[in-house]
């Protein structure tokens, strides 16, 4: 019998070995599916659509790094579109007053954001939960005032104007749609970085600081330094955003990076799925989305409609858009355990 039980055991975990191997397989012919569409989509709209799915783009990088920071790190933040700001103004006064061509600027943008991003988790590490939420909130308030002060370097409330970029090599293609693809390659880098980091020792220590401090700190994990890595890593992410929303949009002002941003972004991070990395790109399609949706349905009061999708939402899919897709793949893998 105890022979019996052992072959009965080891055949099970070989099935089940084998199964997660094919499941492995699907998911890769699935991302290579999703990043050829992704390439052939700006062949198939029009620029202003090819326009706002750039603006998908980038976006979905800011909100990976706040999933990043609250999602995988436990750190709740509304300032993030204080980063998103320093990467912007980053990339215009390079390019504006520089002269520093547009792709130059990426690298500058992403690494002020991590400094200020680390310089900003130092006093936050001693903060949790609602008192961090609201230090960066404060942070949020106090950024357009600081951008508007500065009005020597950031030409105050009458923002920078930068030139939109050529398309290179003489390729047959439009602006907005080279505009496209050049996020396009930094988004899919980036995603690859983050997907690489939280599987690594730098992750499972943010997984360590959220789920229990007291523990993971017991464990010879050194929360004093990975809490305010976590900010550094989404303000970087969040520059960069900001430098491709400056190339993008091709302006910048104070206005553009009020407390409703920052509050946007939580949101989409929300619905998109808060611990995850593809739940971002998810968040980058709401926050682009909806308020044309909203708006669709009712001119008169479009922000109720807004509302109401997100309460929907969040009745539907408690866990994100991508916790969803995440259940009903288990329920399939769960199906397939059963038949073997």
């Amino acid at each position: 019998m105890a022979v019996d039980t052992i072959e009965e055991k080891l055949a099970t975990r070989h099935a089940q070995s084998q199964l997660e191997a094919k499941l492995a397989f699907y998911k890769r012919i699935g991302l290579i599916g999703l990043i050829i569409f992704a390439v052939a989509l700006p062949f198939l709209v029009s620029d202003f659509r090819t326009f706002q799915f750039t603006r998908v783009l980038y976006i979905s990088i800011a909100v990976l790094g706040l999933n990043i920071l609250s999602g995988y790190n436990g750190q709740f933040s509304l300032g993030h579109g204080a980063f998103i700001a320093l990467g912007a103004y980053v990339a215009a006064i390079m390019m504006d007053r520089w002269g520093v061509p547009y792709y130059l600027t990426i690298i500058p943008a992403g690494l002020i954001g991590f400094i200020f991003g680390f310089l900003i988790g130092l006093p936050a590490r001693r903060l949790e939960g609602l008192y961090l939420a609201l230090a960066t909130f404060g942070l949020a308030l106090a950024t357009p005032q600081i951008l508007k002060k500065f009005e020597i370097i950031t030409m105050g409330v009458q923002g920078i104007v930068v030139d939109k970029p050529e398309v290179p090599f003489g390729l047959p293609i439009s602006q907005d749609q080279w505009l496209y693809f050049f996020t396009l390659m930094i988004l899919l880098v980036l995603f690859w970085a983050a997907r690489n980091l939280l599987r690594a020792r730098t992750g499972r220590a943010f997984v360590a600081i959220r789920d229990h401090h007291m523990a993971a700190e017991s464990m010879g994990v050194n929360a004093g330094f990975y809490k305010p890595l976590a900010f550094a890593i989404g303000g970087a992410y969040a520059g960069v955003a900001g430098a491709l929303a400056t190339i993008t949009i091709q302006f910048v002002a104070p206005d553009s990076f009020g407390v409703f941003l920052s509050i946007t972004l939580l949101v989409g991070s929300v619905i998109g799925g808060i611990a995850s990395i593809g739940g971002a790109i998810f968040g980058g399609i709401a926050i682009v989305f909806i308020p044309n949706v909203a708006e669709e349905i009712s001119k008169a009061a479009p922000w109720a409609i807004y509302g109401v999708i997100l309460i929907l939402f969040m009745y539907a899919m408690p866990s994100g858009i991508m916790g969803f897709i995440n259940m009903l793949w288990r329920g399939y893998v769960k199906r397939l355990l059963t038949r073997t």
